[in-house]
C-alpha cells in the first residue's frame, strides 16, 4: 500500500533527538517510521523546499506534489490539520488527522470548508475531547479517536532516582502562567526556600517579570529549549504544572508522566481524560488548591514520591507507539 503523510509545517531531520521539530511533526515522522517498519509504502510531504529523507522515507514539498499530482499513485493519505491536499487526489483514501480545534469560520478563513465537505473523509482525532467539540456540520464519513503515542525521545526506559524540588511549566501557551508566578512568589517562595520553578516552552514572561527578580524567587525563565534538555528536566524535578485551558491532547503531559512526573493540573479541556487524579497527577479546582498539592508534594516521603513516580511510568506506557499503531493499521486495512 502506497500511503502519503502530508504534513504543512517544516520537518527537520538533521538532528537524531529531532529537538527541533515540535509535536505534530514529531509525531507524523515517527508515524511514518513506524508504518515503515510494518512494511507499507511511505512518503512524507512537508512545507520544505527540497527533498529530503529521513530513515529511507523521502520528503516532498507539498507545492511540488500539488502541481505534479498526475505523477503519484497513493492508495491512501493522512493529512494533518490540512484538507487541501485531499484535493488533488479524489482516487485516494483520505484521512484527516485532526490535532487542533477546526471552528465553521476558521475552516472558511483557512480555505478548508470546502475541501472537508465535498472529500468524504475519514477523521482522526486525537482525543474525545477534540472529536466533541468539532462541529456535526462537517458531515464526515467516519470519525474515529486514535490518542497520540509517546515519539520516539520519550519512549526510553528512565530512572527511578530522587527527584529535585523543580516543578515545571512548559506548555507554550502562557494563559494562568501569571498567576501561577504569583501563587509561587506569595504562597510557595516564603515556606519552600528550596523549591524551583522552570518556566519553559513561552516566548516570553508576562506582566514584565524580569528573569533577574524571577531568579530571586527561584523562578528560572529558560524559554525554548530542546528535547534533550527538556527530558534531562523532567528526570530531574518533582513534577509538571499544566493547567489545561485549551489542550487538544497534550503530548508535553504524557511525555511528562513518561519520565515519571506527576501532571498538576485544572482537569479542564483533553487533561481531564488525560489525568487520573491521585494516580499519574492530581486535579485541582484553584490556584490555592494548586499550592495545596505542590506542598503536599514537597512534604511528601520518599516511598510516595517513587510510587507517584511508578504510576505516571505505568500510565504512559498505555500510549506507547507499538500499542497505538494497531488503532492506525487497524484503519488502514
Amino acid at each position: 500500500m502506497n500511503i502519503l503523510i502530508n504534513c504543512p509545517f517544516n520537518l527537520k531531520f538533521n538532528n537524531k533527538f529531532n529537538d527541533k521539530n515540535g509535536g505534530i511533526e514529531s509525531l507524523n515522522i515517527d508515524l511514518a517510521h513506524i508504518l515503515k517498519k510494518k512494511k507499507f509504502n511511505i512518503t512524507l510531504s512537508s512545507n520544505t523546499t527540497k527533498i529530503s529523507t529521513i530513515n529511507g522515507t523521502v520528503n516532498l514539498p507539498i507545492d511540488s506534489i500539488k502541481k505534479k499530482s498526475h505523477q503519484y499513485n497513493f492508495d491512501t493519505i493522512i493529512s494533518s490539520n490540512d484538507a487541501s491536499i485531499f484535493d488533488y487526489f479524489p482516487n485516494s483514501k483520505k484521512i484527516l488527522w485532526l490535532h487542533n480545534p477546526l471552528q465553521i469560520e476558521k475552516s472558511i478563513r483557512k480555505k478548508q470548508f470546502l475541501p472537508i465537505i465535498k472529500n468524504n473523509l475519514t477523521v482522526v482525532f486525537v482525543s474525545k475531547y477534540l472529536n466533541k467539540i468539532t462541529s456535526k456540520l462537517y458531515f464526515f464519513k467516519k470519525r474515529l479517536v486514535i490518542p497520540n503515542f509517546l515519539t520516539s525521545e520519550f519512549s526510553k526506559k528512565v530512572s527511578l532516582k530522587k527527584r529535585e524540588p523543580i516543578f515545571v511549566w512548559s506548555v507554550q501557551r502562557d494563559r494562568g502562567l501569571s498567576k501561577t508566578i504569583d501563587m509561587w512568589i506569595n504562597k510557595v517562595r516564603p515556606v519552600f526556600h528550596d523549591a524551583k520553578f522552570f518556566i519553559l516552552g513561552v516566548d516570553k514572561l508576562p506582566n514584565n517579570y524580569t528573569c533577574h527578580y524571577l531568579k530571586s524567587q527561584n523562578i528560572f525563565y529558560l524559554g525554548k529549549i530542546s528535547k534533550k534538555k527538556l527530558k534531562a528536566i523532567y528526570i530531574r524535578s518533582t513534577a509538571m504544572i499544566c493547567l489545561g485551558y485549551d489542550e487538544t491532547f497534550c503530548l508535553n503531559a504524557l511525555e511528562a508522566n513518561s519520565c515519571g512526573l506527576p501532571v498538576l493540573t485544572f482537569g479542564k479541556t483533553a487533561l481531564h481524560d488525560l489525568i487520573k487524579n491521585n494516580y499519574n497527577g492530581f486535579k485541582v479546582n484553584s490556584f490555592e488548591n494548586l499550592f495545596a498539592k505542590v506542598s503536599y508534594l514537597l512534604k511528601l516521603n520518599n516511598d510516595k514520591k517513587k510510587q507517584l513516580i511508578n504510576n505516571s511510568l505505568i500510565y504512559s506506557k498505555k500510549y506507547e507507539a507499538n500499542l497505538v499503531i494497531y488503532k492506525w493499521l487497524k484503519l488502514l486495512k
